[in-house]
C-alpha cells in the first residue's frame, strides 16, 4: 500500500512513521515544520532536541527504503496536487492540522492562524482526492474534544433521532471549547460532504488525550518521537510525569473533576493500522472513539503519585486555578466499541507504563524547564 502521512514531524506523525517502517509499505512524508516553528517563536521546548526528518530518514530506510519525504505546505494546493499526481497514494493519514487548544485560545492571531490551518489543509486534502484519487482512503484524527461533555452517551460518531413517527441518523452534536475544537467540527462537517456528494472513503478517529512514547517501534534512540510538557503541546499525563520528576507539585486545573477518555500511543497506532486494514465502501464514513479508558484528572493524579513511589518520589498535588472555561463537575460515557470489535487489544495505563516514562523523563531531567509547565495565560 503506498501511505501519505501529513504532518509525520509531529508527536503521532513520526511515531506512525516508525510503527510502519517494519511493514512493506511504501511511505511518503510531509511536513512543514510548522509545529517547530510555533514552539520557537514562543520559547516552548521539548523535552529533547528531536532532529528534522531529513536528518534520520537513513535510519528508517535501514528498516523500509520505500520511506521518503518531502517538506511542503498543505495549504499550497498545487504542490498538494503534485504530490497526488507522483506518488498516487491508496491512503493518506491527516495530521497536518494544529493540535493545540490552548494555541487556539492564546490570542487573535494563533486563533486564525489555527483554524486556517486546519481548514485549509482538510479542504485541500479533500479536493485532491476528489479530482485526483478518488479511490484513496482518508483517515483523520480528529479529537474526542469535539463532543464536549453533554449529558447523553456519546456514541460512535452518530446519533439516531426519533422526532414525529420519523427516524434519522445525523452526526453526534458537537460542541467544542476551543477555537481548535470548532475547527476539527468543521473538517468533519467538510469530509462529511466530500463523502457524500464524491463518494469518498473517510475514516475519522476521534481520539482521546494521548500519553507515552513510541518504545515499542524503536531500537535506535534517534528516532524517538517528540516529548512536549509545557502549557500549550504538552498533554495532561506526559505533563504530570515531568513535574513529578522535576519535584514540582502536580497541577490540577480547577476542582480536577474532568474527564476524558486517554489512549496509549501504542493504542493509538495500532488503531491507525486497523483503520487503514479497513477501508470504508465508496461514499460511507466511518467514525470511531479512539481511546481506552475514562479518568478524571484527580484520578490520574493520584495513579502517578502512587507509582512514583517505586521511584522513591514524593510527589504532592496543587489545586491552581483552571485557565480554560470548561465544565468541572459533569457526566461523561463515551462509547468506544467500534476498535476493540475490529481487533484492537487496549493497553491499560499501568505502574509499567508510568516506570517506562519516567525512566525516560529522568534521563532527560536536565533539560526541563519548569516554568513552562505552568499555565501563562487563560481563556
Amino acid at each position: 500500500m503506498k501511505i501519505l502521512i501529513l504532518g509525520a514531524d509531529g508527536y503521532l506523525g513520526w511515531s506512525l512513521t516508525t510503527h510502519l517502517m517494519h511493514s512493506s509499505h511504501e511511505l511518503l512524508l510531509i511536513d512543514n515544520y510548522s509545529k517547530r516553528k510555533i514552539m520557537s517563536k514562543l520559547n516552548r521546548i521539548t523535552i529533547e532536541n528531536i532532529s528534522r526528518i531529513e536528518s534520520k530518514l537513513s535510519y528508517v530506510q535501514k528498516y523500509n527504503q520505500k520511506v521518503t519525504f518531502k517538506e511542503i505546505d498543505c495549504k499550497n494546493i498545487k504542490k498538494l496536487q503534485n504530490i497526488f499526481k507522483k506518488f498516487k497514494p491508496n491512503a493518506v493519514v491527516h495530521f497536518a492540522e494544529y493540535p493545540s487548544a490552548p494555541l487556539s485560545m492564546l490570542n487573535n492571531e494563533y486563533g486564525w492562524e489555527t483554524f486556517e490551518n486546519n481548514l485549509k489543509t482538510t479542504f485541500n486534502l479533500a479536493s485532491c482526492i476528489k479530482d485526483i484519487s478518488p479511490d484513496c482512503h482518508i483517515i483523520k484524527l480528529g479529537t474526542m474534544g469535539e463532543y464536549g461533555t453533554p449529558n447523553i452517551d456519546i456514541e460512535e460518531g452518530w446519533l439516531s433521532v426519533n422526532h414525529k413517527k420519523r427516524k434519522e441518523t445525523f452526526l453526534y452534536p458537537r460542541q467544542g471549547s476551543s477555537i481548535y475544537h470548532t475547527s476539527k467540527i468543521m473538517d468533519t462537517d467538510m469530509l462529511w460532504l466530500y463523502t457524500r456528494l464524491y463518494k469518498l472513503r473517510t475514516t475519522d478517529l476521534m481520539q482521546g488525550p494521548v500519553y507515552g512514547l513510541n518504545f515499542n517501534s524503536i531500537d535506535n534512540k534517534r528516532l524517538i518521537t517528540s516529548f512536549a510538557y509545557d502549557d500549550i503541546f504538552g498533554t495532561v499525563l506526559n505533563r504530570f510525569i515531568v513535574q513529578a520528576v522535576s519535584g514540582v507539585p502536580l497541577t490540577v486545573y480547577g476542582s480536577g473533576n474532568q474527564i476524558r477518555g486517554y489512549i496509549n500511543i501504542n493504542d493509538t497506532l495500532e488503531c491507525i493500522s486497523l483503520a487503514l486494514k479497513n477501508k470504508p465502501k465508496r461514499g460511507e464514513l466511518r467514525i470511531h472513539n479512539q481511546f481506552t479508558e475514562q479518568f478524571s484528572v484527580n484520578e490520574l493524579a493520584n495513579i502517578v503519585c502512587d507509582s512514583m513511589r517505586d521511584f522513591s518520589i514524593k510527589v504532592k498535588i496543587k489545586r491552581i486555578y483552571n485557565p480554560r472555561i470548561e465544565n468541572e463537575q459533569h457526566y461523561y460515557n463515551a462509547k468506544n466499541s467500534n476498535l476493540r470489535k475490529m481487533g484492537l487489544v487496549p493497553t491499560k495505563l499501568n505502574k509499567k507504563i508510568i516506570q517506562q516514562i519516567t525512566d525516560y523523563v529522568i534521563s532527560h531531567k536536565k533539560n526541563i524547564d519548569v516554568s513552562q509547565i505552568h499555565p501563562r495565560f487563560k481563556w
